[in-house]
C-alpha cells in the first residue's frame, strides 16, 4: 500500500464522489504498517460509498437509467487510423501557419488563443516539447499577457468574458499540471478566485464576471476550468461545484436533453452536449441524469441531421468528451462516427470552416480528433 494510494482515496476538495478521481492537496503523513492501515481502508471505502450512493444524481430527467455508470474508456481497435493521423498532420500544420507573431489567432481573442493552444496540447506539445512546442508557448505567452490583477483574463477584442475566462484558465490549467511552472501558479489561481466569484445564486455563469444569469454555455467553460484546475492541485471549493451540479440539473428535460437556461424550455444537440460534458466533469458518473443524457446523445450521432443542427464544433468538441468520458458501447460508437464525419469535413488545405471562423473551427476539430490520445489531463477520469 502506497502513500500516494491513500492521498488518492480522500479528497479534501470535491463532494464525497470525487472519492474515485480526487487528491489531497496536502499529502497523508509518515507511512504506516499495512496491516495497521487495512481494517482504516476498508471501513473508509465502505463508509464513503454509502455514502456516495445516497448522493442524490437523478434530478430533471423521466426515465429508466438510474442505474447508469459511466466507465473509463479503453482504446478501442485501431481507434487512430493512418486516416485520422494524416488528417490530424494536416490540420495542426494549417493552424500552427495562421497563428499570429504575437502568438494570437485571428483577431486575437483570448478564447480561440486558448482553444488553438489546447490543440497542439493535445497531440502531446508542450512549451519546450514537441514539433509544435514553439506555437503553445507563443500562446501562453499571449494568454499570460491578458490576465489581470482581478483574475480575468481577456482582451480588448473578448465580447463575452467569461468565455475567454473558462477556456483561457482551461488552457493555464492544462499546461500547469504537466509543468507546474511557478510563472502560472498566482494567475491561474487568480483565474479560479475569479470564476468562483462570479458565480450565481443558481450555480452558473454567463458572459459577464458577475454573478447575475446564467446558461449552460458559459457553465460548462467554468467548470472545465475549475476541473483543470483542482486537479493541477489548486484548490476549489466543494460547495462551487455542488451548485453548479444543482444548476445543470434544473436545466435538463424529461426527454434527457437540456435547456439552455432556466425556463427556457427545449432541448437541442450542442446545449445538451455541454449539459453531459458538465455533470461528468463536475463528478457526476452515475444515475438518471447522466443516463438519460447520454441516451439523448445517441440520438444525435455524428453524420445525423440531429447532429447537424447548428454549432456544429461546439456541440461535437462536448459531445465527444462526454462520450469519452461515459465510455463502453458508447464511446464505441460514438468515435467512428465524429472521427469519419470530421475527416469528410477538412478542407484540402487542412482547415476546417463555420462557427466563429476558421482557426476556431480547426481548433475544436483537432482537439476532437486527439482526444483519444488522452494527452489532455482534464481527460483522465
Amino acid at each position: 500500500m502506497t502513500q500516494r494510494w491513500l492521498n488518492d482515496l480522500i479528497p479534501n476538495v470535491f463532494p464525497c464522489h470525487a472519492l474515485f478521481t480526487g487528491r489531497l492537496h496536502k499529502p497523508l503523513g509518515r507511512r504506516l504498517p499495512y496491516q495497521r492501515l487495512r481494517p482504516v481502508v476498508i471501513c473508509a471505502l465502505t463508509g464513503a460509498m454509502i455514502v456516495c450512493m445516497a448522493i442524490p444524481t437523478t434530478a430533471g430527467a423521466a426515465g429508466g437509467n438510474s442505474t447508469f455508470v459511466a466507465g473509463q474508456t479503453s482504446p478501442l481497435r485501431n481507434e487512430i487510423t493512418p486516416q485520422v493521423r494524416q488528417t490530424v498532420r494536416r490540420g495542426l500544420k494549417w493552424l500552427a501557419a495562421r497563428q499570429n507573431a504575437n502568438g494570437s489567432f485571428d483577431s486575437g481573442t483570448t478564447a480561440i488563443t486558448a482553444l488553438g493552444g489546447l490543440a497542439f496540447v493535445a497531440g502531446g506539445n508542450l512549451p519546450g516539447q514537441g514539433r509544435y512546442a514553439q506555437n503553445v508557448s507563443r500562446a501562453l505567452r499571449y494568454i499570460l499577457d491578458h490576465c489581470q490583477r482581478s483574475g480575468l483574463i481577456a482582451g480588448p477584442t473578448d465580447a463575452d468574458p467569461m468565455y475567454s475566462q473558462g477556456f483561457a484558465t482551461l488552457f493555464l490549467a492544462e499546461i500547469y499540471g504537466q509543468s507546474h511552472a511557478p510563472d502560472l501558479h498566482e494567475k491561474l489561481q487568480r483565474a479560479i478566485r475569479l470564476i468562483i466569484d462570479a458565480q450565481n445564486a443558481a450555480g452558473g455563469w454567463r458572459y459577464q464576471p458577475v454573478p447575475m444569469d446564467a446558461d449552460i454555455s458559459v457553465t460548462i467553460c467554468q467548470v472545465m476550468a475549475l476541473r483543470a484546475a483542482r486537479e493541477a492541485g489548486i484548490a476549489v471549493p466543494k460547495r462551487t461545484i455542488t451548485k453548479a451540479i444543482s444548476f445543470v440539473h434544473r436545466l435538463q428535460n424529461a426527454d434527457g436533453g437540456f435547456s439552455y437556461m432556466l425556463n427556457m424550455g427545449g432541448s437541442a444537440f450542442p446545449r445538451s452536449a455541454a449539459g453531459v460534458a458538465a455533470l461528468l466533469y463536475a463528478g457526476i458518473y452515475r444515475g438518471s441524469a447522466i443516463g438519460n443524457g447520454v441516451h439523448y446523445l445517441m440520438e444525435c450521432l455524428p453524420g445525423t441531421p440531429q447532429n447537424n443542427q447548428g454549432n456544429y464544433f461546439y456541440g461535437n468538441y462536448y459531445g465527444t468528451q462526454a462520450m469519452f468520458l461515459a465510455g463502453g458501447k458508447y464511446w464505441a460508437k460514438w468515435w467512428p462516427a465524429v472521427s469519419g464525419d470530421l475527416m469528410k469535413r477538412q478542407q484540402t488545405d487542412g482547415n476546417w470552416t463555420g462557427g466563429a471562423g476558421q482557426s476556431y473551427a480547426t481548433a475544436m476539430a483537432l482537439i476532437i480528433l486527439q482526444i483519444p490520445d488522452r494527452y489532455l489531463p482534464i481527460l483522465q477520469k
